[in-house]
């Protein structure tokens, strides 16, 4: 089957091999972020740095943990990360150096705490403020009459004698 594009007439297979071999870079994507020469002979130690990696968050990126970044900084965080486990630091002592030295803003789920109230919170009260403003736009778009709880009003004198000259003076 064929398509027809704004680019021409592009064949139905073609389109999806496109669309899966997007897929298939963009999901291995972070396999190629940590390089052979950053990875722990020993795998005990090389899966906790892993671990701890996965936790923290590219300072360039700010969206990539340091296990998916191809920063440079990333890659500076990582090797510190097995350095240090090396030295025989526990998962916790890592991050805390890690944190003490960059701040809370390093850790991809941070803590939650008075100081990370707005950031766990924003989330819902941009939900909420979203429902309530749906809310008032639609109940200002229904008319008064259709919605459920309203009864109908009389009519005033004016609107009762206006409608008996439209209606033929009755």
């Amino acid at each position: 089957m064929i398509h027809h594009t704004s680019l021409g007439v592009l064949p139905r297979f073609s389109v999806l091999g496109l669309v899966l071999l997007a897929l298939v870079l963009g999901a291995g994507s972070s396999a190629f972020a940590v390089k052979p020469d950053e990875i722990l002979s020993d795998a005990v130690l090389e899966k906790r740095a892993r671990t701890i990696s996965l936790e923290l968050r590219c300072l360039v990126c700010q969206n990539q943990s340091i296990d998916d970044s191809d920063a440079p900084l990333a890659r500076d965080l990582r090797l510190l990360v097995r350095e240090r486990l090396q030295k025989g630091e526990t998962n916790d002592e890592v991050l805390d150096f890690v944190v003490s030295r960059y701040g809370e803003f390093v850790l991809l789920k941070p803590p939650f705490g008075w100081n990370t109230l707005l950031l766990w919170l924003t989330p819902a009260l941009v939900l909420a403020g979203g429902v309530w403003l749906a809310r008032s736009v639609i109940a200002r778009a229904t008319p008064a009459t259709s919605r459920p709880d309203a009864s109908p009003q009389p009519l005033s004198a004016d609107e009762e004698e206006r409608l008996k000259r439209v209606l033929g003076g009755e």
